[in-house]
């Protein structure tokens, strides 16, 4: 390919763009980057590039970081609370919606009962980062987020089983239900424990690492050191794994494990780091598909089939993996507990408001596309079955997620607040912990007194704060506190501000280096960072 550096440039100039622009109509970036990949898609000087990638490497190359990642930063509390549900989820609804997809794919578009499962595994997966960014933009309780974010790491797993058996089927090979159900249990607890071993491992690596880029560089392949090995094995038929469920279990370990691994300037460069690779990722996975979209149409034209039967059968696709949603998604919110009455007493029935929000907000996204980009190109409907995926994830992540906001609203759902009063109640414990450990410290001779008074008043007023936050309400006097403490912040951050601009132009004169003033500038950053407004 000519001039391939200028494509890359022009890509992330167009990725930077894409996500500005969402942010100043206040958009979720997964939406406009589907657009944005379909415009490019069609753009001219771009329709006539040909970026290919090898099939069988896409899996390998985006999921296991992107499945880390997501992994990583969720809350394993919050997933063991939610189990049943997210299991149901995970997998009775990615069955359902596999075989709804194949149902369609076979009898209305006349895809082989083989490929029409193939289509259905890929479509089966919701993606971890589409409908949460959506969720938690829009302010929902936090238990509607919990349960997408579980959904979608778990569920990965269940449809990738599928969709790699499929395939073998799509292939000539022999299949059973029996080693359906033994490649499933059996490879989903394989994946587990590699994923666990590999988290030890790494935790007691880490453990012997100071230096901040070894560590980031360390964090950064952990993914993959979970997802090749069993994904080797799988694919060895010594035994089945779940290379998906390996990296899911590492990153749910490493992420346990984090907080006393490292230090406070290492997980700020880390959390930076790999926020941008997973912006990164999920962004050149969807241009990828829309520069390949103007070349698969063109292969389909030549199959005598027209826009108008292909906009067909990408709605009825896309309306078989929406309905099959509220299908399961109901029942298996209420007839459990009208079943049980220990369940029911245990769990009570959530709003219908909030089982509509989850069984609206089944996006489609990076995991799909990555599965449908490595479907081989001997499966002679592999073009078709790309385009049927980027017509989902056109419909999902686009129509419904700019649709989503308005039946929140229509719905009256609002943040339950759970996430905000748990973090009050963090910061009053820690304040109340730094009370007491001065306490302790100030009978040493290397503090003074002083400094332990002025300590004191510090934290005491945090206390204060805190405890009046938690309860609800202030005491005689000390109604002001909130806007004192807002005061305080500002004033803060002004004199922060007089900081910086003391040492640029110090740099700027040339009385110090660029390094002395970036560190300068970096301790700076980190008190801005921990005020509050």
């Amino acid at each position: 390919m000519e001039h391939i550096e200028l494509v890359v440039f022009g890509l992330l100039v167009a990725v930077a763009g894409l996500v500005l622009i969402a942010d100043k109509l206040e958009v979720p970036y997964p939406i406009l980057l589907v657009l944005g990949g379909l415009v490019l898609g069609f753009a001219p000087g771009v329709r006539g590039l040909h970026i290919e990638l090898e099939p069988e490497l896409v899996l390998v190359l985006f999921l296991p970081p992107l499945l880390y990642s997501a992994a990583f930063f969720s809350s394993l509390r919050d997933l063991r609370a939610n189990i049943r549900p997210i299991g149901l989820l995970a997998v009775g609804l990615v069955l359902l919606t596999a075989v709804a997809v194949a149902a369609v794919a076979h009898w209305v578009i006349g895809l082989p009962w083989a490929v029409a499962f193939v289509l259905g595994g890929i479509l089966s997966p919701t993606d971890p980062v589409a409908a949460t960014a959506i969720a938690q933009r829009l302010g929902v309780p936090r238990r509607i987020v919990t349960l997408l974010e579980g959904e979608s790491l778990v569920n990965d797993a269940s449809a990738l089983v599928l969709f790699r058996i499929a395939l073998v089927v799509a292939g000539g090979a022999a299949f059973s239900f029996l080693d359906l159900g033994y490649r499933f249990v059996v490879g989903v607890a394989i994946g587990v424990g590699i994923g666990l071993l590999v988290g030890w491992i790494i935790v007691a690596v880490r453990r012997r690492v100071e230096d901040p880029l070894v560590e980031i560089t360390i964090t950064l392949f952990t993914g993959y050191a979970a997802y090749l090995p069993a994904e080797e094995l799988n694919n060895s038929e010594i035994l089945p794994a779940s290379a998906v469920l390996a990296a899911v279990t590492v990153g749910i370990y490493v992420g346990w494990r984090n907080p006393s691994l490292t230090s406070p300037r290492t997980r700020l460069q880390a959390f930076s780091v790999w926020e941008t690779v997973t912006f990164l990722l999920n962004s050149l996975l969807f241009i990828l598909v829309g520069l390949q979209l103007p070349a698969i149409l063109e292969e389909l034209s030549d199959e005598n089939l027209s826009l108008a039967t292909l906009a067909l059968y990408g709605a009825l696709v896309s309306l078989a993996v929406i309905l099959a949603r509220f299908l399961w998604v109901f029942p298996a919110t209420y007839v459990p507990r009208w079943l049980s009455p220990r369940l029911r007493e245990r769990d009570p029935s959530p709003p219908w408001q909030n089982v509509m929000v989850i069984s609206y907000a089944g996006m489609r996204g990076a995991v799909s596309l990555a599965a449908a980009l490595a479907v081989p190109e001997s499966i002679a409907a592999r073009d078709l079955i790309l385009f049927l995926t980027f017509c989902v994830i056109l419909v999902t992540v686009v129509g419904q997620g700019l649709t989503l906001q308005p039946l929140i609203r229509w719905l009256d759902i609002h943040d339950d607040g759970a996430s905000e009063r748990e973090e009050i109640k963090a910061r009053l414990v820690a304040a109340e912990a730094a009370l007491d450990r001065i306490d302790e410290l100030a009978e040493e001779g290397w503090v003074r007194e002083d400094t332990a008074e002025r300590m004191r008043g510090l934290y005491g007023y945090r206390r204060r704060r805190f405890v009046a936050r938690h309860v609800g309400s202030y005491e005689d006097g000390e109604e002001d506190l909130e806007e004192r403490s807002s005061d305080f912040q500002r004033f803060r951050r002004e004199l922060l501000e007089a900081e910086r601009a003391a040492v640029l132009r110090m740099r700027s004169e040339g009385k110090i280096g660029d390094e002395a003033m970036r560190n300068v500038e970096r301790d700076l950053d980190l008190e801005d960072a921990r005020l509050e407004i």
